[in-house]
């Protein structure tokens, strides 16, 4: 990749991370006594105008600036698995799937929509073809919406670290494995619990260099104790001890892992990087307004709401 390609991009996200909360905007917000006083806070943070917890105005802007990059394109890959999940149980149960689709996103709903309707999948990117074909027949054969949701979660995880390889630097490789084994080791600790038989395993477990699949399940047919005897032995075994304690602590140290590969990212000068690294940002500061909201809504103390914010990007 020409590392001056995106030189325009860089500079234009550069200056919008001014816009960006910092950690004396989020205690400002935690120490806020009214709604009024939260999007005063918040309004004065986006003075041009734009929606504090609208992505599809950063990813428009991003896509300005950049429309060829597969690269930041594979940020979007969740939200098309997940669309192509809403379209199914929209089909199955006959309903309006806009109410739940998620934007922004690389695939228009009505594309996916017909695709799936039509059963012709070619109008659909090549890295979720083959699953929606799969994920329809099985879904209509079994109406297991379970087994279903797995295989197009796991499908999901597998595309974007075949794309972060064929496309993406250092950066998103590492993501995408990131991202992975976050899930795994979630989704394998679910199945444990729950005793899920290996053959569910081998369709919701993705795997990784990481992390192997075969490993993962063993792990968890073994019982929670082995499980965590396992994930102490990994370089996640911190990770691992909070969701022994926590499912939410554990959520937050995944959320806080992604944006520490993030920061690291953004102080590249040229390249598609520091325009991903933006967006990842974004991600999390509204993940954070969103968390601040519900907290003040049930009424939690200033230390439960620090406690459960997620690290900061500025």
């Amino acid at each position: 990749m020409n590392g001056t390609k995106y030189a325009n991009a860089v500079g234009a996200v550069r200056a919008m991370e001014n816009t960006l909360l910092s950690r004396s905007d989020i205690e400002q917000l935690i120490n806020a006594r009214s709604k009024a006083e939260i999007n005063s806070i918040i309004a004065s943070k986006n003075s041009g105008g734009a929606n504090a917890e609208n992505l599809e105005d950063v990813w428009n802007m991003l896509m300005e600036y950049a429309p060829d990059c597969k690269e930041l394109e594979i940020l979007l890959y969740k939200n098309d698995f997940h669309n192509l999940k809403a379209v199914l149980k929209a089909i199955i149960s006959n309903r309006d799937p806009q109410q739940y689709y998620i934007s922004p996103s690389n695939v228009k709903l009505s594309v996916l929509t017909e695709a799936i309707n039509s059963r012709e999948y070619d109008e659909l990117p090549e890295y979720m073809r083959g699953t929606a074909a799969e994920a329809y027949e099985l879904v209509t054969r079994t109406l297991d919406g379970q087994l279903s949701d797995s295989l197009i979660d796991t499908a999901a995880l597998k595309a974007m670290q075949k794309s972060a390889f064929k496309f993406g630097g250092e950066f998103m490789q590492k993501y995408a494995k990131l991202i992975t084994v976050c899930a795994d080791i979630k989704t394998a600790y679910r199945c444990c619990l729950l005793n899920k038989s290996a053959q569910f395993m081998e369709t919701a477990i993705c795997g990784s260099e990481e992390l192997e699949k075969e490993d993962l399940i063993k792990a968890a047919l073994s019982g929670t104790e082995s499980f965590f005897s396992f994930l102490e032995t990994t370089s996640y075994a911190n990770a691992a001890a909070l969701l022994k304690d926590s499912a939410a602590q554990y959520e937050k140290w995944c959320d806080d892992a992604v944006m520490e590969l993030a920061d690291e990212a953004r102080i590249q000068a040229f390249g598609s990087d520091p325009l991903a690294a933006y967006f990842i940002a974004k991600e999390a500061e509204i993940k954070n307004l969103r968390i601040l909201s519900v907290c003040k809504e049930f009424g939690a103390d200033k230390e439960t709401i620090t406690e459960r914010m997620r690290k900061l990007y500025v």
